[in-house]
């Protein structure tokens, strides 16, 4: 695929990530740049570690019990509830601040309420207590978890926006404090 190919592709596929350089991944003399071969790397770590999980992932459905007696029940979920706890008392902080590292605790918190619902419902399968969890998961975690996520997005677009000159004669100063604050 060509340079001209993958840009357009890139392009139609995330019409709002940043366009790459003109002069491309390479430096002076043709070499290629630090950072370049350090996203490269990256991408090549997050791959294989996504092509390893497919068959690790078969071997445990075909390999594990249906059903297993936990000794450390109780800590187990009490350890993830405090984990969770965590993430969304710093994301609540860091927002009142307007701190813009807000994202981080706010991604957390969204990807550990997905799964506390998924355990919840999925562990409580075949017991009356499926019903509760599952209201409880579509009517409160996965709607916060989605109303994080987006709010998450929303915020890295404005942070990674491309920055105007600010005119203060015309009060848009305000708007560019607004834009890069961490505002959830």
């Amino acid at each position: 695929m060509s340079r001209a190919t993958t840009t357009t592709a890139t392009v139609a596929a995330f019409p709002d990530a940043p366009l790459p350089a003109k002069a491309g991944p390479t430096g002076r003399r043709g070499r290629v740049t630090r950072e370049e071969r350090r996203r490269r790397h990256v991408v090549e770590l997050l791959t294989a570690s996504a092509l390893v999980l497919v068959p690790w992932t078969v071997l445990l459905g075909v390999t594990l019990p249906s059903d297993y007696r936990v000794h450390a029940w109780r800590a187990t979920w009490v350890g993830f509830d405090i984990l969770l706890l965590t993430a969304l008392t710093t994301t609540a902080v860091l927002a009142k601040r307007r701190h813009r590292a807000v994202v981080i605790p706010a991604l957390a918190s969204a990807v550990l309420l997905v799964c506390d619902a998924w355990f919840d419902v999925s562990l409580s399968l075949g017991t009356p207590a499926v019903w509760g969890s599952l209201a409880f998961a579509v009517c409160a975690e996965l709607p916060m978890a989605a109303f994080l996520f987006h709010r998450t997005h929303a915020l890295l677009r404005r942070q990674w926006a491309p920055r105007q000159p600010l005119d203060a004669a015309d009060g848009d100063v305000r708007q560019a404090t607004e834009a890069t604050t961490g505002r959830l």
